[in-house]
């Protein structure tokens, strides 16, 4: 790998129920991630995925394209965009710095209203 290299892009159909399982499996019960009335009750026009879903996303992005033996040693990312039920995030990125066998990946999740995420992932490459 070499300082722009682009990886390939990923993308991933938003459902409701990765929505609702996402947010049961990292234990955030707000009513925004799972109940559609409340979260519209709230000012959102559906529930919404949650930030703890979206950097698990983040994470096997990263390590789809590195492989089983990366492993991820800081992983920053900022939320823009929610990711409604129905949309599709396409994960794209782009190696920014290598050094021996540590790499750094800027990451940006888009989906139809704009970015939903973007960060930097830092990850150790076996040799």
């Amino acid at each position: 790998m070499k300082v722009g290299d682009a990886l390939p892009p990923l993308e991933v159909p938003v459902t409701r129920t990765l929505i609702v399982a996402g947010a049961i499996a990292s234990r955030d019960y707000q009513d925004v991630h799972h109940d559609a009335a409340l979260a519209r009750e709230k000012g959102s026009p559906d529930i919404f995925m949650n930030i703890l879903t979206t950097n698990g996303l983040v994470g096997r992005y990263v390590t789809d394209h590195l492989g089983p033996h990366a492993v991820l040693r800081k992983v920053a990312i900022r939320l823009g965009a929610p990711n409604y039920p129905g949309n599709t995030v396409t994960f794209t990125g782009t190696v920014t710095a290598v050094a021996g066998t540590t790499v750094e990946i800027r990451v940006v999740g888009a989906n139809g209203i704009g970015h939903h995420v973007t960060g930097t992932v830092t990850a150790e490459v076996p040799a």
